[in-house]
C-alpha cells in the first residue's frame, strides 16, 4: 500500500518558517526589553526615594545641631553673665565681712582710684547733670550740644602729638631749603617745617597739609555709620502706625484686641466716639 504524497502548497516552505521564527525571537527581545526598562525606572524611583529620605534625614540632624549649638551658645553666655554678677555679689561680701563699719566699703573701694580718676569722674557727673536739665531753645544750640558730645569720644593720639614734636624740635635737617625722602618716597619736613606745622599762628601758609591714618578714618567712619543708624532708629516708621491710636502694648496684646474688635466694636464704636467728644453721660 502505498502512502499519498502530500500536495506542493500543503508543504511550508523555508522561508516562511524562518520568517515566522524572527518575528517571535523579536517580539520576545522586545518583552525582555520593555521588563528591563521597567526594571530600571523602578530601581531608578526607588535610589531617588531613598536619597530624597536620606537628605530630609540630614536636614533634620543639620537643623537640630544648629539649634542645640544655638543654645549651647546662649546657655554659655548667660552663665558667665551670673558667674560674673556672683563674683561682684562675692567680692561686695568680702568687704562687707572684712569691714567692720559699713562706711569703710566706700571708703575701701575709693581708695583704688586716684585724685585724677575721681576728678574726672565728678566733672563727668556734672556734665550729665547739666545735659539732664537740658530744654531745647534753637538749632545752634542742639548742633553745640552735639559737638559737645563728638568731643567727649575723641580721645588724643598723644604717641603721635610726642613724635611730631620731636620732629619739629630735633629731627629732620636745619635747613629749609633741603627735602629729605625716605625709602618709601615719603617727604621729611625740615626742622622749620615741622616746627610751623606744629606751632601755626594766623600768618601761618601751611593749610590742608595734614594725612589722617587709616585708623583716624575708620574712626570717623564708625561714627557717622553710628549717627546714621541712631537717626533711623529715631525716626523708624512704627508698626501699624497708619491704624491710628496705638491700644495695645505688644504683638500679642494687638492680636488679641483685633480679634475683640470684630465682635464688640459694632457696639462700642459710639461709645468711644462720645467719649472723645466729651458728650458722654
Amino acid at each position: 500500500m502505498t502512502t499519498p504524497r502530500p500536495a506542493a502548497e500543503d508543504i511550508p516552505k523555508a522561508d516562511d518558517i524562518d520568517v515566522d521564527d524572527a518575528d517571535n525571537e523579536e517580539a520576545g527581545e522586545h518583552s525582555n526589553d520593555a521588563a528591563a526598562d521597567k526594571d530600571s525606572r523602578a530601581s531608578l524611583q526607588a535610589r531617588f526615594s531613598a536619597l530624597q529620605k536620606r537628605r530630609a534625614q540630614s536636614q533634620r540632624a543639620n537643623m537640630q545641631s544648629l539649634q542645640e549649638t544655638t543654645q549651647q551658645t546662649r546657655q554659655r553666655v548667660r552663665d558667665e553673665a551670673r558667674l560674673a554678677r556672683q563674683r561682684k555679689i562675692a567680692e561686695e561680701l568680702r568687704l562687707k565681712a572684712d569691714a567692720s563699719d559699713p562706711e569703710d566699703v566706700e571708703r575701701a573701694k575709693n581708695w583704688s582710684y586716684s585724685i585724677e580718676e575721681n576728678d574726672e569722674w565728678e566733672k563727668k557727673l556734672q556734665r550729665k547733670r547739666r545735659r539732664a536739665d537740658y530744654e531745647f531753645n534753637d538749632d545752634a544750640d542742639a548742633s553745640r550740644r552735639k559737638y559737645k558730645k563728638d568731643l567727649d569720644l575723641i580721645k588724643p593720639d598723644l604717641t603721635a602729638y610726642e613724635e611730631q614734636k620731636a620732629q619739629a624740635l630735633a629731627g629732620g635737617s636745619s635747613s629749609s631749603a633741603l627735602v629729605r625722602r625716605e625709602d618709601g618716597g615719603e617727604v621729611i619736613p625740615t626742622a622749620n617745617e615741622a616746627h610751623d606745622a606744629l606751632y601755626r599762628t594766623a600768618n601761618t601758609l601751611l593749610y590742608g597739609d595734614h594725612k589722617p591714618s587709616e585708623e583716624a578714618i575708620d574712626r570717623v567712619v564708625g561714627k557717622v555709620n553710628r549717627d546714621i543708624e541712631k537717626k533711623q532708629k529715631f525716626h523708624r516708621k512704627r508698626i501699624n502706625e497708619e491704624e491710628g491710636d496705638i491700644t495695645y502694648i505688644n504683638e500679642q496684646n494687638r492680636v488679641f484686641n483685633k480679634k475683640i474688635s470684630r465682635y464688640y466694636d459694632k457696639y462700642t464704636a459710639e461709645i468711644r466716639a462720645s467719649f472723645e467728644r466729651g458728650t458722654a453721660l
